[in-house]
């Protein structure tokens, strides 16, 4: 049944994580809670599994899925189940990655460019020794095969859950190397997304920001907010 805005009726009580061998599964009224794709949601570690118990138990009177952004991130990496595909994804970043790319002009931009991404390739060629090549322009150079078999091995062993949100997190940022110090907790979630607009602001501190532009960002800001969140909810501290 659903209410009067048309979203599903809340249709359960209480909700629960139980411990199973597969993982922390999330029961709605002791039923299991399902994915679209009609599977379990099933979390790889109890914190992500309470954080998305809590999701549910804030639910009102009619279901907000918008409400549920962690449930959402972790559903879609147990239906689509595209490992190797998502490791692929990260690693083929590598050549085109927005912190390798820098402006020719004007110098204050390209000056905060290097303030605000040479700090992320010293820490990858340090963390990971993947050393990138930077370039001026948009032509597109080649990147050391050595940083790229680095990286893969440090991503070996990697489940599904955790290569979706750092495919993710890819995405949103243009780069991997990015979407790797979220992971690894480098520098804090906000600072990471800073970087990742750097160009943006920019050009919306010299040209003006639109009420769209705005609006926008803030839209993508929350997304990687909770693909931050929840590869957090994934480490073991």
């Amino acid at each position: 049944m659903s209410g009067s805005s048309g979203a599903p009726s809340r249709f359960y009580q209480s909700v629960f994580v139980s411990h199973t061998p597969s993982g922390f599964e999330v029961l709605l009224d002791e039923r299991p809670l399902k994915t679209k794709g009609g599977n379990k949601l099933v979390a790889p570690t109890e914190k992500l599994a309470d954080a998305v118990r809590a999701e549910w138990e804030a639910q009102g009177e009619t279901i907000d899925l918008t409400a549920t952004p962690l449930t959402n991130l972790l559903a879609g990496a147990i239906d689509a189940d595209a490992a190797p595909q998502w490791h692929a994804d990260i690693i083929g970043y590598l050549k085109s990655d927005l912190l390798c790319y820098r402006a020719e002009a004007p110098a204050a931009l390209t000056e905060r460019q290097a303030d605000a991404w040479d700090e992320y390739l010293d820490w990858a060629r340090t963390e990971f020794g993947a050393a990138l090549v930077v370039t001026a322009g948009v032509m597109s150079v080649p990147q050391p095969d050595i940083a790229a078999k680095n990286i893969e091995a440090a991503l070996a062993g990697a489940d599904r859950e955790l290569l979706a949100g750092l495919r993710t997190a890819t995405a949103i940022t243009g780069s991997a190397i990015l979407a790797l110090a979220l992971w690894k907790r480098f520098r804090t979630p906000a600072k990471i997304f800073a970087a990742s607009i750097v160009d943006e602001s920019f050009q919306a501190e010299q040209w003006g920001d639109d009420a769209e532009a705005s609006a926008r960002r803030e839209l993508i800001e929350q997304e990687f907010n909770a693909v931050a969140r929840y590869l957090q909810l994934l480490g073991d501290d």
